[in-house]
């Protein structure tokens, strides 16, 4: 999926390699949008786009990513195309996303979750962790937190029986006071993400030594 590209031709038909380029998607933002290390950005959007991250739009029997094109629709209007201000109609009367998907792409378009991402030890679990919660992720997110902690020295050790109980609650709950999550001591998407992005940061960093 390409979302919101403003060269619609560019992920359709290699635009940019006609043009002699060795790339697909250029990043400068007077074409597609850009992502900058160190600017500023808006808190609700950094968290709308960790819980989307994993997802992609796929139709039946179709095994090419599909790509969705959008403009404001008020002072561009793009038939066939996403609407800025028309898909926030439709939310405000209570259209889920999918719906608004299929509003515009038809009602054989499906949203999809990644099983893998690419540098990421696991997956998230598709449901938060918290107390009771059992099984193998309970463990994985275990032992990546007794690995930060070796770093983190704040964060308790815990055991890894992959029982999550009030020990690991409180890990969890220190962990995500350290790197600015909302201290809940739930693991929930963007905690497990952010463990995992500190696991693999901290082990690359061991293995320099």
């Amino acid at each position: 999926m390409r979302l919101g590209s403003r060269n619609p031709e560019s992920a359709a038909t290699e635009w940019y390699r006609n043009k002699g380029y060795d790339f697909t998607i250029t990043s400068s933002t007077a074409y597609d949008h850009k992502w900058v290390y160190g600017r500023n950005y808006f808190e609700s959007i950094s968290r709308v786009v960790d819980e989307m991250f994993s997802n992609y739009l796929s139709r039946p029997n179709v095994k090419q990513p599909i790509l969705t094109q959008y403009c404001d629709g008020e002072r561009v209007t793009c038939p066939n195309w996403l609407s800025q201000w028309g898909s926030k109609y439709l939310g405000d009367q209570n259209y889920s996303t999918i719906e608004i998907l299929r509003y515009y792409y038809g009602s054989d378009m499906y949203i999809n979750e990644a099983e893998e991402i690419s540098g990421i030890p696991a997956s998230w679990p598709r449901e938060n962790l918290d107390i009771g919660s059992r099984g193998d992720k309970v463990r994985q997110m275990q032992e990546q937190l007794n690995r930060i902690a070796q770093v983190y020295t704040s964060i308790p050790r815990i055991s890894a029986d992959g029982i999550f109980g009030q020990a690991t609650k409180q890990a969890v709950r220190r962990f995500q006071s350290i790197f600015g999550l909302p201290q809940t001591g739930v693991v929930d998407y963007a905690t497990w993400y952010k463990i995992s992005e500190i696991y693999v940061g901290v082990t690359r960093i061991a293995e320099l030594y």
